[in-house]
């Protein structure tokens, strides 16, 4: 399925692009004056040049790119980030450092690929308790670690 998306786009900047016919993200590219370094264990906000008009009922999601990770410890933090349908500004990413060596971004860089997914809104409800399962409260570790 293909939906639309209105984008603007800054003189230089480069559309969303998916890279093979069965790819979930498109690639999406800095939008740089000048490179920008990320020392390691820290963060930059790196814009794209670009913006939407995300149709109701649909959210653009942020994601890492896997070779960056893999090969430089790169990665997105808030991840994934959710571009909501009524936001209209620039798009930018935060990108993390989480290698051993300071890593430079230049303009036209694929930094992270943008996934368009739709949105289910939740209807929440107050109630005095929770119906009861197997797990319980427990969570983070609760059930344990393997495949034991």
């Amino acid at each position: 399925m293909t939906v639309s998306i209105p984008c603007t786009v800054a003189d230089g900047a480069v559309l969303p692009d998916y890279k093979t016919a069965g790819a979930a993200g498109a690639d999406v590219c800095a939008f740089l004056d000048e490179p920008v370094t990320i020392a390691p264990l820290q963060r930059a906000m790196i814009p794209t040049g670009l913006s939407f008009a995300i149709p109701a009922g649909y959210e653009i999601q942020v994601r890492p790119r896997s070779g960056l990770a893999a090969k430089n410890g790169i990665t997105c933090l808030n991840t994934p980030g959710t571009i909501d349908s009524d936001y209209r500004g620039e798009v930018k990413v935060i990108l993390i450092n989480l290698g051993q060596e300071p890593f430079t971004v230049r303009n036209g860089d694929r930094i992270a690929q943008l996934v368009v997914a739709p949105v289910t809104r939740g209807a929440f409800r107050p109630v005095v308790a929770l119906d009861e399962t197997a797990r319980g409260d427990g969570g983070f570790g609760s059930t344990g670690v393997g495949g034991n």
